[in-house]
């Protein structure tokens, strides 16, 4: 069994914010897989369903982005998931808009979601799905490029978001590699402006 949670703020507020592009990626992939129903548990919204033959949990914690921890240890402790066997999707300063890499383990590079399970967890080794939203050019600028919404003319963000959705498979096989190229393949040709 798998945990793939999705790292973002709770409220019809966030929706929209680049910050919460780990919520808009699971909400994508439990539509395109059909997913139970969302529903409340372990200071999170939660729905259950099954990729590739693999159980998956999807979690996206409301106990806010800095406090992510709160809600994906109990998640994770209930169901006996190890660290190694949690997958967070997050945004990304560092990777240009659109653009996705995974990784497991590895610091927080000052992502407040990402540290906090680190804390949780006492452990970094959990999974990353980095979701590139490009960096604003000044470190002043970065609070408020987070917490803005996502632009009109931030096209790439649905056709990611679908790609992620599509190559999950891979993921939930365990194939980060390839699933990498998939993404990068079902959005090639697509524009991206930071």
């Amino acid at each position: 069994m798998l945990l793939w949670v999705g790292l973002g703020n709770p409220g019809r507020e966030h929706a929209r914010q680049r910050h919460n592009i780990g919520f808009m990626a699971l909400d994508a992939i439990a539509r395109r897989h059909g997913f139970g129903p969302w529903r409340s548990r372990f200071k999170g919204e939660i729905a259950d369903g099954s990729i590739a033959g693999q159980r998956i949990t999807l979690l996206k914690p409301q106990t806010y982005m800095n406090a992510s921890g709160q809600s994906v240890q109990p998640a994770a402790g209930f169901h006996k998931i190890p660290p190694a066997d949690v997958w967070a999707f997050h945004d990304e300063l560092d990777l240009a808009p659109g653009k996705v890499r995974v990784k497991r383990g590895g610091g927080a590079a000052g992502h407040n979601g990402l540290r906090d399970m680190q804390r949780a967890f006492g452990s970094p080794d959990f999974w990353r799905v980095r979701l590139g939203i490009g960096h604003p050019g000044m470190k002043e600028r970065v609070h408020g490029h987070v917490l803005g919404d996502f632009a009109k003319a931030d096209t790439w963000v649905e056709p990611l978001l679908d790609a992620v959705a599509d190559a999950a498979p891979l993921l939930a096989q365990g194939r980060p590699e390839e699933f990498m190229t998939k993404v990068a393949l079902l959005t090639q040709g697509v524009e991206q402006k930071g």
